[in-house]
């Protein structure tokens, strides 16, 4: 491995440093004014990097931003940032809790709402 490509991944694990910490705090921020019974933390921040990783992908596309301003970004922040061990555990734990309707309700959110912010973001990159 190169110099340079070594380089690279490091900033990439930082950029995940700083993505996780991001999660971290608004996770907790989130939590704190909505409480726990639902996780909408980690609802918002999915669909938040979703939109993200979207609009990222159309920026490198458009040759806004270059393919290793993307790598770092949408690998390493979005990659730290998201979260989809969590978004699962979550999940189960709302179904061993005894509420199986909120879990579907949970990772549907996710999933749909995930798709339509990627498409967004997608959408606004194209756009700008």
């Amino acid at each position: 491995m190169s110099v340079m490509a070594l380089a690279q991944v490091g900033v990439v694990g930082l950029a995940g440093a700083f993505g996780a910490a991001a999660r971290y705090v608004l996770g907790r921020f989130i939590a704190e004014r909505a409480g726990s019974q639902f996780p909408l933390g980690t609802l918002l921040i999915n669909v938040t990097g979703a939109f993200g990783i979207g609009l990222l992908f159309a920026l490198a596309g458009r040759k806004f931003i270059n393919p290793t301003s993307q790598v770092v970004l949408a690998t390493g922040f979005l990659g730290g940032y998201t979260t989809f061990s969590t978004m699962s555990w979550e999940g189960v734990q709302l179904v061993r809790g005894g509420s199986t309707r909120s879990s579907l309700l949970y990772l549907g959110s996710n999933l749909v709402l995930g798709l339509l912010a990627a498409a967004l973001g997608l959408a606004l990159g194209w756009w700008l």
